[in-house]
């Protein structure tokens, strides 16, 4: 079903995304696949992503799903991650200066040798595999943590 409320673009393709406005600071994002999500501005009431969140939760879901496999390997399929990140903007710069991701997930099952060639592992992944990372990174502090231990 298409809706009426968006206006086609003559560029769309592979990875287009769309935000719709509502209302006032008030919009729907969507992709192909019809996923869709609430944006708006954080002064707003109800439930929505601010821009900012979107940005970290862009971060956190790049940095999880390039971790996944490799955590997998080792931990089995039903092993529990959680990616967090952490940060606000600047005020005097209206910009993120700095993003803390971190990944909380249970390894005391694991030797000390095993833990840290897997948060090694883990850490290289992220580096060779989070497209988001990548695209921030010199614009953006982003430093990451595994299970408590800072990589990087």
């Amino acid at each position: 079903m298409t809706d009426p409320t968006v206006q086609p673009s003559t560029q769309e393709g592979p990875g287009s995304v769309s935000a719709t406005r509502r209302s006032s600071r008030r919009y729907l994002g969507r992709n192909a696949r019809g996923a869709t999500v609430e944006i708006g501005a954080p002064e707003l009431d109800g439930a929505h992503f601010t821009p900012g969140e979107l940005l970290k939760l862009a971060l956190a879901g790049c940095v999880g799903l390039s971790a996944d496999r490799v955590a997998a390997r080792r931990l089995g399929d039903d092993f529990a991650l959680t990616v967090w990140a952490h940060g606000q903007s600047e005020e005097a710069s209206n910009r993120y200066e700095a993003i803390a991701e971190e990944l909380v997930l249970d390894l005391s099952g694991l030797e000390d040798a095993e833990r840290a060639k897997l948060i090694d592992i883990m850490a290289r992944a992220i580096e060779k595999a989070c497209t988001v990372g990548r695209s921030v990174e010199g614009a953006i502090d982003v430093s990451t943590e595994i299970d408590g231990t800072r990589v990087g």
